[in-house]
């Protein structure tokens, strides 16, 4: 199709890929098909076990997979995994423990779909990194389904800050306003990827998490039919000044996501910003 936003390779830092781990795959591939229109290949890997490709216009824009016996026994709960691209996985973890992070899960080769390392930062927020090789992450963005920022929730706004900025070259923005209201603005090559929430605009009782958002291109109508589906609501749609609306969801399993729709991708430019 042509003008589409394809992608071929991520920069250094990129979010390049989200992956679903999931108490209920079935009843995920049907939720995620029908809220967002995504069709979806599945790969064997493991004895009545499957890998999820989701897709868009035949691109790929995520993954799920259920969570295994022993983590469901463990009370891990549905979530969505978010990886950052990186040159080399080994010299990611090794730097990313330097600077206080842990290594939950040290690197790996993925068949050959390319090398992968669970970490947590000093905050206590999880993620992982994803040096490619067959598999280059998002195939596609900027359409509706697709990825589109990332939020970090963590009370320690500047720890984070910090870290992400000596492991990823990530650039800083901060909002001129005080301390508990001001949302840092995330930048991989001058390019706007997400941010860090200010401590007042999260739960408290939550632990520090990535929060992902993905297009839609009516937020309200979307944020009405993933309640039909079975979703929960937990932010109704909202406006944010300038650049759009936004709502903040679980799915039926109870992996939370977010989906943003631009009022223009021209005042989205403009003003530097996302949710």
């Amino acid at each position: 199709m042509p003008g589409m936003p394809i992608v071929e390779k991520h920069a250094p830092g990129d979010f390049c890929w989200m992956e679903l781990a999931t108490t209920d795959h079935a009843g995920a591939k049907k939720f995620y098909s029908e809220l967002f229109a995504w069709s979806f290949t599945e790969s064997p890997i493991g004895p009545n076990e499957f890998y999820t490709m989701f897709k868009v216009d035949g691109r790929d824009v995520g993954a799920a997979c259920r969570l295994d016996a022993e983590q469901q026994k463990q009370g891990v709960p549905a979530h969505w995994n978010l990886y950052v691209a990186v040159e080399n996985a080994d010299a990611a973890v090794g730097r990313a423990a330097e600077l206080g992070g842990k290594v939950l899960a040290p690197p790996l080769d993925v068949f050959d779909a390319g090398r992968m390392a669970v970490l947590e930062d000093p905050t206590g927020a999880a993620f992982r990194v994803w040096q490619a090789k067959r598999h280059r992450g998002f195939g596609i963005k900027g359409v509706p389904g697709s990825f589109c920022v990332a939020d970090l929730s963590t009370p320690e706004q500047e720890a984070a800050s910090r870290f992400y900025e000596r492991l990823f070259g990530w650039r800083i923005g901060k909002e001129d306003e005080t301390a508990g209201h001001n949302y840092y603005h995330l930048f991989n090559h001058d390019e706007f990827i997400g941010g860090i929430l200010p401590p007042a605009f999260r739960d408290p009782a939550a632990p520090p998490y990535w929060q992902i958002y993905l297009q839609v291109s009516d937020c309200d109508t979307s944020a009405a039919k993933a309640k039909n589906l079975g979703a929960q609501l937990f932010m109704p749609p909202m406006p944010i000044e300038g650049i759009g609306r936004m709502a903040a969801l679980a799915d039926p399993q109870g992996a939370a996501f977010a989906i943003f729709e631009a009022f223009s991708r021209a005042a989205e430019t403009a003003n530097g910003k996302g949710p």
